[in-house]
């Protein structure tokens, strides 16, 4: 267990780091959405377009990008939505079996599913190069591609979660045999 519980730290720190740049990204797009207006209106002000087609796509990028690699992060916080009507007044050791069973039997399998339907649309991406529509826009396949890797971040995560709530199910499961034994 103790390879396993390793393995679940160093998990749990490479999606801390991904977090943290995620927020690092925050800050980035709203200074890239603050150009986009300040931009818009001093320009039709100059009679110049001081905003492009390039920092309106790359503000969408950044928040696509907190939003895909912030989700692992905030199921390590656990701060994911669940239904605490009933699972906030659970004992610990049912808690942990509830997520230890929610994310083998929902989050992992639902995720696996994911990236098999986004993998053939993402590969055909690449293969072409996709660009935005847009004069000027940003490239597509890039951005696409963190929709597979948002998944496999979930994914860990969700081991790593597993591995500690099944740690933490049967470490109070042998505590309570051994209160009875004792």
């Amino acid at each position: 267990m103790q390879i396993l519980l390793r393995l679940s730290r160093l998990i749990d720190r490479a999606n801390e780091s991904i977090g943290r740049l995620a927020s690092l990204l925050v800050l980035l797009m709203v200074f890239v959405g603050v150009w986009n207006v300040i931009g818009r209106y001093v320009g039709q002000a100059i009679g110049t377009n001081l905003s492009s087609n390039v920092f309106i796509e790359a503000q969408w990028y950044l928040f696509s990008l907190v939003f895909l690699l912030g989700a692992a992060y905030t199921l390590k916080q656990n701060e994911h939505v669940r239904m605490d009507v009933l699972y906030s007044g659970w004992p610990p050791r049912r808690k942990a079996l509830a997520d230890f069973i929610g994310t083998l039997l929902f989050l992992i399998p639902f995720c696996s599913i994911a990236l098999w339907f986004v993998w053939s649309p993402i590969v055909n991406s690449w293969n072409i190069l996709e660009t935005s529509p847009d004069p000027g826009g940003l490239p597509r396949y890039p951005i696409k591609t963190f929709v597979l890797v948002s998944f496999v971040l979930l994914i860990l995560q969700g081991v790593s979660e597993a591995i500690k709530k099944w740690s933490v199910f049967t470490r109070l499961t042998a505590s309570e045999e051994e209160g009875r034994d004792g």
